[in-house]
């Protein structure tokens, strides 16, 4: 049996580098990481590790990004998949695609970036915490 997943979603390298060493050092290796620079690259991962029958447990995923916007992503993903958290990462996302993400995608967390680690950190393990 694999490890559960950790899914996050930005079109920026730099993000999810940073992102990668996050979580690396919050959780030492019990999640597996996975990393997508497009909405449509996530979609493409969700269906391979549901395949392998991995355990997608919490999303992260960036608002303003090129093809599909994160909330369109999280509440896509929310309606396959309701028992993945969703965060959302983002400096840029509007007012209305917070509240679409809250109600249609039951949006776990909104951080703004520049974020705090620790901020990130605890979303995410308060997310797992409701599973």
């Amino acid at each position: 049996m694999s490890k559960p997943a950790i899914l996050c979603v930005d079109d920026e390298l730099a993000v999810l580098e940073s992102l990668e060493i996050e979580l690396q050092q919050a959780f030492n290796g019990t999640y597996l990481c996975e990393f997508a620079e497009s909405a449509a690259e996530a979609l493409e991962i969700i269906e391979e590790l549901c395949e392998d029958e991995v355990n997608i447990l919490v999303i992260v995923s960036d608002w303003l990004m090129p093809g599909m916007k994160g909330d369109e992503l999280l509440i896509a993903i929310h309606q396959k998949y309701p028992q993945i958290v969703t965060v959302m990462l983002t400096g840029q996302a509007d007012a209305e695609a917070i509240d679409r993400a809250k109600t249609q995608a039951n949006l776990h967390a909104f951080i703004q970036k520049p974020w705090k680690n620790q901020e990130l950190i605890e979303a995410i393990k308060s997310g797992l915490a409701n599973l």
